[in-house]
């Protein structure tokens, strides 16, 4: 994947102009060529790589033609017949981010700004990069049509890089991989493929929004069941699973196990070896690979994971239990080679109970529309209904996700990170028949790989999942939603405000 190149500067800082434009790209040699929208003509975008507290700005463009190549579902809210089908506005996943940079997902805007919604305010984003060093990713919010958009093809990387990092002495390029993980289907001709109906279809509804959309063919990169040439050495792997939907459960085929050193914010406090990785949608993994031993093989990056999680059908063997190959060469293009894994990466002040101001349990539910259709909502209340969480700066909340539906929902939160406190059951009978919440058994706490600075977070069905969250550096208003983009689109998501 390219990476991004500034085009000038703007108050001394780097400055870069991003255009959204439709191209037609080979993604197999087997398939014709698809027809995707990209930043910059790249599929994925282009990778940012900046450095803490050098701060950033870019202008983002719209010029993709105003008809989607996708079904738009007009019913959603921010998506109807008044809106222009095709409206594209930016967020950078994880970024430390003013309000007026965040990519509010009302703030849209049409080719050449002709058009913007209510919430748009600028053109040109300040990102501060006042973070650690951490693996991050930029895509598309549009309101009503997030799905749509990033399945089309916007998203990219954005990889933050520090001192601290750097002393640690990790891989870095051409053995330090970007592996961008996404699901999609196509046409005969090539073309994208996503359905215009649920199954069973919605006759007085067409398009329809779907419950959630896995496709039946995996990308890497942007390529289709890709390989790539590895040494025998130490590789770092910066693994995002950019799907709408679908989890990944990821292992390699010769038993190799990661090394996990990161995850959505950075650094672990310390390594954890694992042998397969359960990723959401919008969760990302930082891993080291020691490719020393399997000289001459060749690896399959496979998948297990049901779909949808955790109650549905485990994938194909032969399509979506696949991910990539690597193929590892018999010998070093270089007998220097550092394949040392520190043992500390990075100081983690672990946050307690003790120190929140205030406690919020928020339910994530699910209730038929006025079509049958099911509409999943965060505590039972639709997007345009007033706002409800108005945490103060530098407070610290725990928010408490009481799962009542039977899938797991990745739940993000816009400009803050957070640590898991702990995962615990409930009588899912008792709330169904008196709707009163009663936990049944201990809390657990969250997997060894988790236990640092998450922006999104696993609520598993049937448990209550706990966050504890310090909110800042900044005011104003943010988004807090499901990262399952068709459950995000159809009202699983809510506004908050930070207020000083």
């Amino acid at each position: 994947m390219k990476h991004m190149v500034p085009s000038s500067c703007l108050n001394n800082q780097p400055f870069f102009e991003v255009r959204m434009i439709q191209i037609m790209k080979k993604l197999h040699r087997d398939l014709p060529p698809t027809k995707v929208w990209t930043y910059n003509g790249e599929f994925p975008g282009p990778t940012f790589r900046v450095w803490k507290n050098q701060p950033i700005h870019v202008l983002w463009t719209n010029e993709l033609p105003p008809k989607h190549i996708l079904p738009v579902d007009t019913t959603v809210h921010g998506a109807e017949r008044d809106k222009p089908e095709v409206r594209t506005v930016v967020h950078l996943h994880g970024g430390v981010t003013p309000a007026a940079s965040d990519g509010y997902p009302e703030a849209w805007f049409t080719k050449g700004f002709k058009k913007v919604g209510t919430h748009f305010t600028q053109a040109v984003y300040t990102y501060p990069n006042i973070q650690n060093a951490t693996t991050l990713w930029y895509h598309d919010h549009a309101m009503g049509i997030t799905r749509l958009n990033i399945y089309a093809g916007l998203a990219g990387l954005y990889i933050i890089h520090d001192e601290e990092e750097q002393r640690l002495d990790l891989p870095t390029i051409p053995y330090e991989l970007p592996l961008l993980i996404q699901d999609r289907s196509f046409h005969p001709d090539g073309s994208l493929f996503y359905p215009s109906q649920p199954d069973p279809p919605v006759p007085e509804v067409n398009p329809s929004v779907l419950p959630d959309f896995f496709g039946d063919t995996i990308l890497v990169n942007g390529n289709v069941w890709p390989y790539v040439e590895v040494e025998p050495r130490l590789y770092r792997f910066r693994i995002l699973n950019g799907s709408n939907a679908r989890f990944y459960r990821i292992s390699l085929s010769n038993g190799v196990p990661f090394v996990q050193i990161g995850t959505d914010q950075g650094l672990l406090a310390e390594p954890v070896s694992i042998t397969n990785i359960l990723l959401a949608p919008a969760e990302r993994a930082d891993v080291l690979v020691d490719f020393s031993s399997s000289k001459g093989e060749r690896i399959t990056v496979l998948n297990d994971a049901e779909s949808p999680f955790p109650q549905g059908t485990k994938p194909d063997p032969l399509t979506t239990g696949m991910i990539m190959q690597f193929r590892v060469k018999s010998q070093l293009s270089s007998s220097k080679t550092n394949d040392r894994i520190p043992t500390q990466l990075s100081f983690i002040p672990k946050l307690t109970e003790s120190q929140a101001h205030l406690k919020r349990q928020l339910l994530l539910n699910t209730r038929p529309d006025s079509y049958g259709r099911s509409i999943h909502l965060l505590d039972d209340r639709l997007w345009m209904e007033p706002i409800s969480e108005t945490p103060k700066l530098w407070g610290v909340e725990i928010w408490s996700f009481v799962n009542v539906t039977k899938a797991a929902h990745p739940i993000h939160l816009h400009m803050v990170r957070f640590q898991i406190l702990d995962r615990q059951p409930y009588d899912v009978e008792g709330f169904e028949e008196e709707g009163k919440i009663v936990p049944t058994g201990p809390r657990r706490s969250p997997d060894p790989n988790e236990r640092g600075w998450k922006d999104t977070v696993r609520a598993n069905p049937n448990e209550i999942t706990r966050i504890i969250v310090p909110f800042g550096p900044y005011t104003g208003l943010y988004v807090w939603h499901c990262h399952i983009l068709e459950h995000e689109d159809y009202e699983m998501m809510r506004p908050f405000y930070v207020i000083p």
